[in-house]
């Protein structure tokens, strides 16, 4: 079963996987396991909707396979597959 939007509270996609593509504020992207000064204090992205954001971060749909059940779980998985990817 496939999540429609992100679990509230998460941020696990902002905090686990490395972005090479310039963030604002961020202009050489972000190391695996930083958060991205763009996650605010409800774990929610402050550019979601600018023009700003990156491509990567655009493009991710949260998934149960990806994100499991809970915050936790989006670390290790998203994690993993860092590691894995890297």
């Amino acid at each position: 079963m496939s999540l429609t939007i992100c679990r509230s509270g998460c941020g696990a996609c902002c905090i686990a996987p490395s972005i090479s593509s310039p963030i604002p504020g961020m202009p050489q992207g972000k190391p695996a396991g930083v958060r991205c000064i763009h996650l605010d204090a409800q774990a929610r992205c402050a550019i979601f909707l600018s023009p700003d954001r990156p491509r990567v971060c655009a493009a991710f749909h949260p998934a149960e396979d990806v994100c499991g059940a809970t915050a936790a779980d989006a670390l290790r998985i998203i994690g993993w597959w860092e590691a894995q990817t890297a």
